[in-house]
């Protein structure tokens, strides 16, 4: 098995920096590239952002073990999932309005925080101390994911008037860069952990200087900006939800965002115990990475489609449904009990590989639509919103999960090609809706992108 694995992630990184060296000629990065004052606020973005994501990955690869090394069953360290998720849902509606209010600056500093006593609560084996960590993780991952976009946003169009089509190249690139990190963070935290002998600890006391590298630059680069900084916090919070629910695209991008997601995060929980159906001698490691390359490989494949002007962010997110479904179909009918054929462990993959190019072309794609459907008085807040149901419907996925698992999984596969449909359901609603409205997404080639002496 491990002579089809390594091969396959040695394609997989071959085709990835093919794909990254045509992204790079591209008119719309050619544009971008050449002023210099895009560049340097791009870079100012990408160092913290980075930072901030590379913190995020560390911690990934050994929460599990730490709490079983902690003597927790699984059942309890599910608990432990299912609390972060729900500090997010509930404590992720309050982050956005802040942001809004206070700044998303100050924000992102908090996240630093808030995210670097998460890491040290996992130095204590006490179950409510290590409880009390994943609702300081929900929060801090509610952050990360509503207010650093935010800021990106505003300041890309309301402080420097950059074109807007220029959001997708660096949507593309955090995407691209965000699978690259992922990567090395799995071997930082496998070489702090093992090599080093921290134990499943070290990841997570590897990520505070990380943090605060980040904090750091956050408060050298990067200006305040703010939402809707008037009015009381309770009528900022309710004014994201009242948006939502009163402009219909709103509410079905955020619908589509929410159920695309939701889908990815069951897909992370899930894609461990189909494969060890085959075999558990699969080296899960450089499975993940495979993982993290189909991410890169979707990012480029991202801007180079819509690059050519004949495809937008709304054709590749119906694509990106698609490749969903059809993952989780594949899923569904391969996730069995028990297999004598270790070897066809490769349809399962592939149909994972599948979902992760999906996710690769996903991110870029949703963030140019959020940039133009959600109105910046309220972006924070509303971003957070979207979050509610997406935390909603993988609390039930795990809570399903419960017990005997085997029989299970595969209705949750199906659940999930279900979601998928609906999700192409509301995204087709979604495009018919911006017809109407006469919105026609942007297309780099029909576009004035070069800039110019004003």
């Amino acid at each position: 098995m491990n002579g089809v694995i390594y091969p396959l992630f040695v394609v997989l990184c071959i085709i990835a920096a093919v794909l990254q060296q045509k992204t790079s000629r591209t008119n719309l990065e050619l544009a971008a590239r050449s002023n210099p004052d895009f560049v340097n606020f791009q870079r100012r973005f990408f160092v913290v952002y980075f930072a901030a994501l590379f913190s995020d990955w560390l911690q990934g690869p050994y929460v599990y073990r730490l709490y079983a090394t902690y003597g927790f069953e699984s059942g309890t360290i599910a608990i432990l999932y299912i609390i972060g998720f729900a500090a997010s849902a509930l404590f992720g509606t309050f982050t956005g309005p802040l942001a809004d209010r206070f700044g998303r600056k100050r924000l992102c500093l908090l996240f630093c925080l808030l995210y670097s006593i998460c890491c040290l609560t996992k130095l204590s084996a006490n179950f409510y101390m290590l409880a009390f960590g994943r609702i300081l993780g929900g929060i801090s991952t509610s952050i990360l994911f509503s207010s650093f976009e935010s800021w990106y946003i505003y300041e890309h169009v309301q402080h420097y008037d950059f074109p807007q089509e220029w959001i997708m190249g660096t949507f593309s690139k955090t995407t691209f860069w965000n699978g690259f990190l992922a990567i090395m963070a799995g071997i930082a935290a496998n070489a702090t952990a093992e090599w080093m002998n921290f134990g499943p600890v070290g990841p997570f006391l590897l990520a505070i200087p990380i943090l605060a590298l980040c904090a750091v630059l956050i408060l050298k680069n990067w200006d305040e900006n703010q939402g809707n900084e008037k009015g009381e916090f309770s009528r900022q919070c309710m004014g994201g939800l009242n948006r939502i629910l009163q402009e219909e695209k709103i509410l079905l991008l955020g619908f589509v965002q929410s159920i695309f997601e939701s889908v990815m995060y069951i897909f992370v929980f899930l894609w461990t115990p189909t494969l060890d159906v085959y075999s558990t001698l699969l080296p899960l490691g450089i499975i993940f990475s495979c993982f993290m390359v189909c991410i890169m490989i979707g990012s480029s494949l991202y801007e180079l489609i819509v690059s050519t002007g004949k495809y937008t962010s709304e054709h590749t997110l119906t694509w990106c449904l698609i490749m969903s479904g059809v993952s989780m179909f594949i899923s569904f009918i391969f996730a069995k009990e028990t297999e004598e054929n270790t070897m066809l462990f490769i349809i399962p993959l592939v149909g994972f590989l599948i979902l992760e190019v999906a996710v690769g072309m996903y991110y870029p794609g949703i963030g140019f639509l959020r940039s133009q459907e959600v109105p910046e008085a309220y972006r924070a807040a509303i971003m957070n919103w979207f979050r509610v149901p997406l935390n909603v419907i993988t609390c039930g996925g795990l809570l399903w999960l419960q017990g005997d698992k085997s029989h299970k999984i595969r209705s949750v596969y199906f659940a999930c090609v279900v979601l998928c449909l609906i999700g192409l359901l509301a995204k087709q609603k979604f495009s018919a809706l911006r017809r109407q409205a006469g919105i026609i997404a942007s297309s780099p080639s029909k576009q004035n992108i070069l800039p110019t002496d004003d």
